[in-house]
């Protein structure tokens, strides 16, 4: 903070020259001056004789996404990138090259903790989000599958029938996956509440996706197959899923996640009336159960190209809906209502363009969003040869915005 006099002015006039995170004063005496809005430089307010009021401030042992989230009254956004961790850093890289397979940097707790805190010591994001997959729990759940490079997750044998699907166990994240656990332990110490740590899991009908196609899909004719011409063993594998997901969020909770994104990526492959029976029954199952040991744990849910069913994910309960960059955001708050929060939902090819061009996508997704319940994020995780510097340029705008 700098106290700086201004040129032809009173002796008794001052300025509060502000570049970081500090609330905005109430000036008890005029004239005043405050710059835009919603801009990445620095704002100046001025006081003219008498005295600056106290700022007021919102729960300060609580990160500034948890407050939004809460429907505090925050001066800013937060701000952080889905799968933020690698993709574009050159040390995520760098360690791609000594650890080339994708599962053993996922499930190594050392190097789970250091990837995923690499985009925190660089740009120190509001929200530190743990690496991992949404299919690390397939293993323990006697799926086998592998995530190659250049090929994407491969299920070794496909759910295809009644009897595979009976083949499945529940999950016990704390005998499969006490790496995450411990993982989620470290990152809750290392950042030490100055940002939020997130955990995530995909949701059933997502998750069933992956393992009846084998993989990935561009039609997926397998599932839908599967669900219109044998919805028993559908709905009995998504049940699977969602009990399973249930106590893996629990279980994120429990060792040092302070929010969980739910990742319905496929679920809209779906009609409305077929989302209604294959995806929003289980998403709503998982966070009823969430919701009954973790009353106060925000839920997000993300579902890429979600723009006809929003209505129908504001109806899982979750506390933040994720809008990917094809709803406009002023539209989306309409649709949804006033009581659930949003985020999102800027395009990622914006990082491609100049820093001119970024700056204004980032002051009308803002402006658009309204002040409050709006966590400011990309509509989708980040491209592939993305620019550092472009996404350096975009946490320091975001961070110097104030409402």
């Amino acid at each position: 903070m700098l106290k700086l006099q201004i040129p032809n002015s009173p002796s008794n006039m001052s300025c509060l020259y502000s570049y970081n995170s500090i609330p905005t004063f109430s000036v008890l005496s005029s004239p005043s001056c405050t710059r835009s809005r919603f801009t990445s430089k620095p704002r100046i307010n001025c006081t003219l004789g008498g005295t600056v009021a106290e700022p007021k401030v919102t729960s300060v042992a609580e990160p500034l996404l948890l407050n939004t989230v809460r429907g505090e009254d925050v001066e800013r956004p937060p701000v952080w990138l889905m799968r933020q961790a690698g993709r574009y850093m050159k040390s995520y890289q760098t360690l791609c090259e000594k650890h080339p397979s994708f599962r053993e940097r996922s499930e190594n707790v050392d190097l789970v903790v250091e990837i995923s805190l690499q985009p925190w010591k660089v740009f120190k994001p509001d929200g530190v989000i743990l690496f991992s997959d949404i299919l690390t729990p397939l293993s323990g759940m006697n799926i086998p599958f592998d995530i190659v490079k250049g090929k994407g997750p491969i299920i070794f044998d496909p759910l295809r029938t009644a009897e595979d699907v009976d083949q499945v166990r529940e999950f016990v994240p704390e005998d499969s996956v006490p790496y995450v656990g411990e993982a989620l332990t470290i990152l809750r110490k290392e950042v030490d509440n100055e940002a939020a740590v997130l955990g995530f899991v995909g949701a059933p009908f997502t998750l069933a996706s992956y393992v009846v196609e084998g993989g990935s899909s561009k039609h997926f004719t397998k599932i839908k197959r599967l669900a219109f011409s044998q919805p028993k063993v559908l709905h009995a594998l998504l049940q699977k899923f969602a009990s399973s997901m249930a106590k893996y969020v629990q279980y994120q909770a429990d060792n040092g996640a302070q929010a969980v994104q739910i990742f319905d990526s496929w679920a809209t492959e779906l009609s409305p009336v077929d989302f209604e029976e294959f995806s929003l029954p289980y998403l709503k199952q998982i966070v009823d159960t969430v919701k009954q040991t973790h009353p106060n744990l925000p839920l997000i849910l993300y579902a890429s190209g979600s723009g006809g069913l929003l209505e129908r994910l504001a109806l899982t309960g979750v506390d933040v809906v994720s809008l990917d960059w094809t709803v406009d955001m002023a539209e989306g708050r309409k649709r949804l209502g006033s009581n659930i929060a949003v985020q999102g939902n800027i395009d990622p090819g914006v990082l491609f363009g100049s820093k001119e061009f970024i700056t204004d996508r980032i002051n009308d997704t803002v402006k658009k969003a309204g002040r409050g319940k709006h966590i400011l994020n990309l509509g989708h995780g980040i491209v592939v040869g993305t620019p550092e510097e472009n996404v350096a340029h975009f946490f320091e705008v975001a961070k110097n915005l104030r409402y």
